[in-house]
């Protein structure tokens, strides 16, 4: 949304008699690594025995009132830029199965690692940025039906510009793809239109929950170019234009 991080809380939920407590010591020293990097002082925390591993963090920020950024707003012309490759959710599932490619994982694993910090920031020194919403859980196509629904505007999304892991393909065809894929895409179908060009596989990366995925950014198209190459200039070599707002079909998404 544009705010600047300043402080963060520790929550973890760890089983103590059931794991090492190394494991414990080495999440957290994980999350501090990344709380420094993104300039955020740890100043506490809370933690709960559970039969589950769990670990987040409870942040606050600032951000000036007139310069919120929200996951609507965006106008008929915009274009969308996404900046982070799809397949987290699809390749982690892999991960379980044992068949996931080393190469692959370390791939997945840096992107899931490296913060949206500098693409954020980049976003906003541009002066005409109209919505931006980060791609997580709900998968691309799950964000993106939540920056139109109800709202007087469309997207098209161009389904092979839209970046991916390579042999993310090959695992979806060979079945490694996560529950919430299909709970995404059996909530989100009824607001989406697929022409016959986006094969089935690519529409389920479409709809891959993602862990620590990207932004979508959607700003004139003239702009839009030039946040890509600024970009791409700062190592993100998988930003890109992935589709438009468009003023109809009102409320609808169509992946083309």
């Amino acid at each position: 949304m544009g705010g600047r991080p300043l402080t963060a809380l520790n929550i973890i939920c760890f089983p103590p008699k059931k794991l090492d407590m190394s494991v414990l010591q080495a999440i957290l020293r994980g999350g501090l690594d990344k709380m420094a990097e993104a300039g955020v002082v740890l100043v506490g925390g809370h933690s709960v025995e559970d039969d589950e591993p769990k670990y987040g963090l409870a942040v606050t920020g600032v951000i000036h009132p007139d310069r919120v950024l929200r996951n609507r707003g965006g106008r008929p012309g915009d274009r969308l830029i996404l900046t982070k490759a799809l397949g987290t959710g699809i390749v982690s599932t892999a991960i379980k199965g044992e068949e996931a490619d080393p190469a692959l994982v370390e791939k997945a694993v840096r992107a899931m690692t490296t913060l949206n910090r500098r693409a954020a920031e980049l976003m906003t020194q541009m002066p005409e940025v109209h919505a931006c919403t980060d791609i997580t859980g709900f998968g691309l196509l799950g964000h993106a039906c939540e920056m139109i629904e109800g709202s007087d505007a469309g997207l098209r999304i161009d389904a092979t510009a839209v970046p991916y892991f390579d042999g993310v393909r090959e695992l979806v065809e060979s079945g490694y793809v996560p529950g919430g894929l299909y709970r995404n895409k059996n909530f989100r179908m009824p607001m989406i239109d697929v022409e016959p060009s986006c094969p089935e596989w690519l529409l389920e990366i479409l709809f891959d929950p993602q862990t620590a995925g990207g932004l979508l950014i959607a700003l004139p198209a003239g702009g839009a170019e030039t946040l890509v190459k600024r970009m791409r200039e700062a190592g993100m070599d998988d930003a890109a234009v992935v589709g438009e707002v468009t003023a109809e079909p009102k409320g609808r998404i169509r992946v083309a």
